[in-house]
Protein backbone atom coordinates (compact mmCIF):
# COMPACT_ATOMS: atom_id res chain seq x y z
CA UNK A 1 0.00 0.00 0.00
CA UNK A 2 1.22 3.82 -0.74
CA UNK A 3 -0.21 6.64 0.16
CA UNK A 4 0.49 10.59 -0.16
CA UNK A 5 -0.25 13.64 1.85
CA UNK A 6 1.11 17.28 1.00
CA UNK A 7 2.16 20.55 2.26
CA UNK A 8 4.04 23.34 1.86
CA UNK A 9 6.42 26.60 2.90
CA UNK A 10 6.77 29.60 0.68
CA UNK A 11 10.60 30.56 1.04
CA UNK A 12 12.46 33.18 -0.58
CA UNK A 13 16.29 32.73 -2.12
CA UNK A 14 17.90 33.21 1.81
CA UNK A 15 14.91 30.55 3.00
CA UNK A 16 13.20 33.66 4.21
CA UNK A 17 10.57 31.49 4.94
CA UNK A 18 6.86 34.08 4.96
CA UNK A 19 4.24 32.06 5.01
CA UNK A 20 2.56 28.39 4.72
CA UNK A 21 -0.27 26.60 3.14
CA UNK A 22 -1.01 23.38 1.92
CA UNK A 23 0.00 21.76 -1.74
CA UNK A 24 -0.42 18.57 -3.60
CA UNK A 25 0.64 18.42 -7.06
CA UNK A 26 -2.10 18.02 -9.21
CA UNK A 27 -4.48 17.42 -6.63
CA UNK A 28 -6.52 19.59 -4.48
CA UNK A 29 -5.20 21.01 -1.11
CA UNK A 30 -5.85 19.31 2.03
CA UNK A 31 -4.21 18.81 5.51
CA UNK A 32 -5.38 15.47 6.89
CA UNK A 33 -5.40 12.04 5.03
CA UNK A 34 -6.88 10.36 8.08
CA UNK A 35 -8.42 6.80 7.45
CA UNK A 36 -7.83 6.70 3.53
CA UNK A 37 -7.98 4.56 1.70
CA UNK A 38 -11.14 3.39 3.87
CA UNK A 39 -10.91 -0.32 2.37
CA UNK A 40 -7.35 -0.58 4.52
CA UNK A 41 -7.85 1.74 7.05
CA UNK A 42 -11.32 2.25 8.54
CA UNK A 43 -12.28 -0.40 11.03
CA UNK A 44 -15.75 0.25 9.84
CA UNK A 45 -14.62 -1.51 6.32
CA UNK A 46 -11.35 -3.66 7.46
CA UNK A 47 -11.83 -5.42 10.83
CA UNK A 48 -7.98 -5.80 10.73
CA UNK A 49 -7.06 -2.27 9.26
CA UNK A 50 -3.12 -1.14 8.19
CA UNK A 51 -2.84 1.60 11.07
CA UNK A 52 1.04 1.60 10.77
CA UNK A 53 0.76 2.61 6.77
CA UNK A 54 -2.26 5.41 7.17
CA UNK A 55 -1.09 8.88 7.28
CA UNK A 56 -3.23 11.27 9.44
CA UNK A 57 -1.61 14.58 9.15
CA UNK A 58 1.59 16.33 7.16
CA UNK A 59 2.25 19.61 9.46
CA UNK A 60 5.22 22.22 8.49
CA UNK A 61 5.39 25.67 10.01
CA UNK A 62 8.52 27.62 11.11
CA UNK A 63 9.47 30.36 13.88
CA UNK A 64 12.73 31.35 15.99
CA UNK A 65 15.15 30.21 12.72
CA UNK A 66 13.95 26.72 12.52
CA UNK A 67 11.60 25.10 10.35
CA UNK A 68 9.07 22.42 11.92
CA UNK A 69 8.05 19.17 10.08
CA UNK A 70 5.48 17.07 11.97
CA UNK A 71 4.21 13.80 9.59
CA UNK A 72 1.66 11.96 11.75
CA UNK A 73 -0.39 8.21 11.17
CA UNK A 74 -2.18 5.62 12.83
CA UNK A 75 -4.47 8.18 14.45
CA UNK A 76 -7.13 9.32 15.38
CA UNK A 77 -7.14 6.39 17.97
CA UNK A 78 -7.64 6.25 21.68
CA UNK A 79 -5.50 7.10 24.45
CA UNK A 80 -5.67 3.67 25.70
CA UNK A 81 -3.99 2.37 22.78
CA UNK A 82 -0.03 2.08 22.19
CA UNK A 83 1.93 3.56 19.59
CA UNK A 84 1.83 2.10 15.73
CA UNK A 85 5.55 0.46 14.81
CA UNK A 86 6.32 -1.03 12.06
CA UNK A 87 9.20 -1.99 10.85
CA UNK A 88 7.95 -3.33 7.09
CA UNK A 89 6.66 0.39 6.49
CA UNK A 90 9.19 2.95 4.85
CA UNK A 91 7.76 6.55 5.95
CA UNK A 92 9.32 9.24 3.10
CA UNK A 93 8.87 13.18 3.59
CA UNK A 94 9.65 14.81 -0.01
CA UNK A 95 11.05 18.20 -0.05
CA UNK A 96 10.87 19.83 -3.66
CA UNK A 97 13.36 23.14 -3.16
CA UNK A 98 13.38 24.68 -7.06
CA UNK A 99 10.87 24.43 -10.29
CA UNK A 100 9.25 21.64 -10.78
CA UNK A 101 7.65 21.13 -7.52
CA UNK A 102 6.66 17.73 -8.09
CA UNK A 103 10.18 16.68 -7.89
CA UNK A 104 12.00 16.26 -4.62
CA UNK A 105 15.40 17.49 -4.36
CA UNK A 106 15.40 16.02 -0.62
CA UNK A 107 13.90 12.85 0.55
CA UNK A 108 13.70 11.98 4.60
CA UNK A 109 13.39 8.98 5.04
CA UNK A 110 12.32 6.83 8.46
CA UNK A 111 11.76 3.46 9.63
CA UNK A 112 11.33 1.65 12.73
CA UNK A 113 12.80 -1.61 14.11
CA UNK A 114 12.33 -3.43 17.81
CA UNK A 115 15.01 -3.70 20.40
CA UNK A 116 15.90 -6.44 22.59
CA UNK A 117 12.57 -6.34 24.24
CA UNK A 118 9.25 -7.23 22.06
CA UNK A 119 8.03 -3.67 23.33
CA UNK A 120 10.93 -1.91 22.99
CA UNK A 121 11.67 0.12 19.33
CA UNK A 122 13.56 2.67 17.79
CA UNK A 123 13.60 5.25 15.07
CA UNK A 124 15.66 5.34 12.36
CA UNK A 125 15.38 9.00 10.31
CA UNK A 126 18.03 9.60 7.05
CA UNK A 127 18.28 11.72 4.71
CA UNK A 128 17.92 15.11 6.99
CA UNK A 129 19.52 18.12 5.22
CA UNK A 130 22.74 18.91 6.66
CA UNK A 131 22.99 16.01 8.82
CA UNK A 132 25.67 13.30 8.16
CA UNK A 133 24.55 9.46 8.24
CA UNK A 134 21.26 9.18 10.08
CA UNK A 135 19.41 10.22 13.03
CA UNK A 136 18.63 6.77 15.33
CA UNK A 137 17.82 6.13 18.78
CA UNK A 138 14.91 4.64 21.17
CA UNK A 139 11.22 6.04 20.67
CA UNK A 140 9.84 8.64 22.94
CA UNK A 141 12.81 10.23 22.89
CA UNK A 142 14.09 13.46 21.97
CA UNK A 143 17.35 12.58 19.84
CA UNK A 144 19.59 15.31 18.10
CA UNK A 145 22.78 15.44 15.83
CA UNK A 146 24.06 18.05 13.70
CA UNK A 147 21.88 20.64 14.66
CA UNK A 148 18.55 18.74 14.18
CA UNK A 149 16.21 17.58 16.72
CA UNK A 150 14.15 14.57 16.18
CA UNK A 151 11.41 12.75 18.32
CA UNK A 152 9.24 9.61 17.47
CA UNK A 153 6.62 8.65 19.60
CA UNK A 154 2.94 8.59 20.91
CA UNK A 155 1.30 12.63 20.31
CA UNK A 156 -2.11 13.95 21.30
CA UNK A 157 -3.84 14.90 18.08
CA UNK A 158 -2.88 18.23 16.64
CA UNK A 159 -5.97 18.15 14.21
CA UNK A 160 -9.01 20.35 15.35
CA UNK A 161 -12.61 19.19 13.58
CA UNK A 162 -16.32 19.35 14.11
CA UNK A 163 -16.77 15.98 12.33
CA UNK A 164 -20.75 15.58 14.17
CA UNK A 165 -21.26 19.01 12.52
CA UNK A 166 -19.79 18.48 9.08
CA UNK A 167 -22.46 15.09 8.95
CA UNK A 168 -25.40 17.76 10.11
CA UNK A 169 -24.38 20.10 7.71
CA UNK A 170 -24.59 17.62 4.31
CA UNK A 171 -28.41 16.15 6.10
CA UNK A 172 -29.52 19.39 6.33
CA UNK A 173 -28.09 21.46 4.13
CA UNK A 174 -27.02 24.16 6.35
CA UNK A 175 -23.99 25.27 8.51
CA UNK A 176 -24.05 23.13 11.92
CA UNK A 177 -20.31 23.71 12.74
CA UNK A 178 -19.22 23.94 16.41
CA UNK A 179 -15.96 25.34 16.75
CA UNK A 180 -16.52 24.17 20.07
CA UNK A 181 -16.64 20.66 19.48
CA UNK A 182 -13.96 19.08 18.22
CA UNK A 183 -13.35 15.27 16.94
CA UNK A 184 -9.97 14.79 17.95
CA UNK A 185 -10.07 15.96 21.16
CA UNK A 186 -8.62 13.13 23.79
CA UNK A 187 -7.51 10.77 20.78
CA UNK A 188 -3.82 10.24 19.24
CA UNK A 189 -1.72 9.76 17.19
CA UNK A 190 1.88 8.88 15.98
CA UNK A 191 4.26 10.97 14.63
CA UNK A 192 7.82 11.76 13.42
CA UNK A 193 8.75 15.05 14.58
CA UNK A 194 11.65 16.83 12.88
CA UNK A 195 12.86 20.62 13.80
CA UNK A 196 15.97 22.05 11.70
CA UNK A 197 17.29 25.09 11.32
CA UNK A 198 16.19 27.28 8.55
CA UNK A 199 18.91 28.35 6.58
CA UNK A 200 19.23 24.68 5.79
CA UNK A 201 17.21 25.28 2.95
CA UNK A 202 19.39 28.42 1.92
CA UNK A 203 19.78 27.06 -1.37
CA UNK A 204 16.17 27.05 -2.69
CA UNK A 205 15.00 28.81 -5.29
CA UNK A 206 11.63 28.08 -5.56
CA UNK A 207 8.40 27.55 -2.59
CA UNK A 208 9.36 24.56 -0.78
CA UNK A 209 6.65 21.61 -1.92
CA UNK A 210 6.16 19.08 0.84
CA UNK A 211 4.63 15.84 0.57
CA UNK A 212 4.41 12.58 2.38
CA UNK A 213 4.24 8.67 1.46
CA UNK A 214 4.31 5.44 3.11
CA UNK A 215 5.01 2.41 1.39
CA UNK A 216 4.53 -1.01 3.12
CA UNK A 217 7.26 -3.08 2.47
CA UNK A 218 6.50 -6.48 0.97
CA UNK A 219 2.95 -5.37 -0.21
CA UNK A 220 -0.73 -5.30 1.26
CA UNK A 221 -0.95 -6.80 4.94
Amino acid sequence: MTSRLGALLVAGPAAAIVAAMLLIPGAGNRAADHLDPPARTDRNVDPTPDLPADIADIFIWHSDGTVKLVLTFGGPSSPSLPAFYDRDVLYRILISTSAPSETAEVEIRARFGRGQRPDEWGVRIEGVPGVTGAIEGPVETTLTRDGVTAKAGLFDDPFFFDSRGLRESRTLGAIRIDNERDFFAAQNDTAIVLELPADRFAGATAPLAVWTTTWRIGGQL
